[in-house]
């Protein structure tokens, strides 16, 4: 007669059933994970896709009062060389007057934490409901303010991309960018 695991009395020790029950739902889970894992690694981005994380930009044929508009990661980035009367007109206005309040000097500081005044470096998405707003080329509505202005809803923005009339609740956002030399900037 074959040999049984189950004692005489027919009751089987519960600690041993809670051991196999745990092992097997042990097992369970890592095959689950085993099978999963393909998938979910592949949602990572590519690599061509990681290689356009960041860009860079030769600032030098830019002229004082000019903007120019370049891709990064799918959105506009507005990168202006702006006027002396500019950087004075956004460093004068009171920080009690904006929306979002933020200083010059901390939209115009590259990652080094290097403050550069003449440059301003902003993600040109209106911050209201993504529009893209006019003010990077010659004769654009620049609005009340000198500075961008988003003709879908009337969001105006100031010399330093901060939001000071209209719907849009936040500022222009401001990239990560680095300064690698006096005219090249990398965004991202």
């Amino acid at each position: 007669m074959a040999s049984s695991s189950i004692p005489a009395g027919g009751h089987v020790d519960p600690t041993r059933r809670d051991f196999l029950m745990v092992a097997t739902g042990a097992m369970g889970a890592v095959g689950a994970i085993a099978v999963a894992w393909p998938f979910i690694n592949n949602l990572n981005p590519a690599a061509d896709t990681l290689a356009l994380s960041t860009v860079e930009v030769n600032v030098k044929a830019i002229p004082v009062g000019q903007a120019i508009t370049v891709n990064w990661r799918g959105k506009p980035v507005f990168i202006r060389h702006r006027t002396e009367k500019e950087i004075k007109e956004a460093e004068a206005v009171p920080l009690s007057e904006l929306r979002d309040p933020e200083t010059d000097d901390a939209r115009v500081t590259d990652t080094a934490k290097k403050v550069r005044r003449e440059w301003l470096i902003v993600v040109g998405v209106c911050t209201h409901l993504g529009c893209v707003p006019l003010g990077t080329k010659q004769g654009d509505p620049r609005g009340e303010y000198d500075g961008w202005f988003c003709p879908c809803h009337g969001s105006q923005y100031d010399t330093s991309g901060r939001i000071r009339k209209g719907p849009a609740p936040l500022n222009l956002a401001v990239p990560d960018y680095l300064f690698t030399s006096d005219t090249l900037v990398r965004i991202g």
